[in-house]
């Protein structure tokens, strides 16, 4: 469950903005402020399973997003290559060059 919950954070930290104020607004309850799905029916005068589909259908929204653009998946593979040039110039520290992967790094 904690892998999921953290791929729904990574992909909605990338796609929140195409989503609809309904749905940003549920996923952002259920995932980062960890409300029940109770409290968020509550919140907003909606039954349980309502809130249920909303999220179940955003989750799927946001998994088709990343299918189509990628860019978690690039991203990902971006930090990996940081990391790797970090650890290659740890054995052979080059001042220069590990300015020039902070400066990448501070782009994304």
């Amino acid at each position: 469950m904690l892998e999921k919950t953290t791929r729904m954070n990574d992909l909605y930290d990338f796609y929140q903005s195409l989503l609809t104020p309904k749905q940003r607004s549920y996923m952002s309850l259920y995932y980062l402020d960890d409300l029940s799905l109770g409290e968020i029916a509550e919140q907003y005068g909606v039954s349980r399973q309502a809130v249920y589909d909303n999220i179940k259908r955003t989750e799927q929204t946001l998994e088709d997003y990343e299918k189509k653009l990628g860019l978690l998946e690039k991203f990902q593979a971006r930090t990996r290559i940081f990391r790797s040039m970090r650890n290659l110039l740890a054995h052979d520290a080059n001042p220069e060059l590990l300015r020039l992967v902070d400066a990448l790094e501070k782009l994304e």
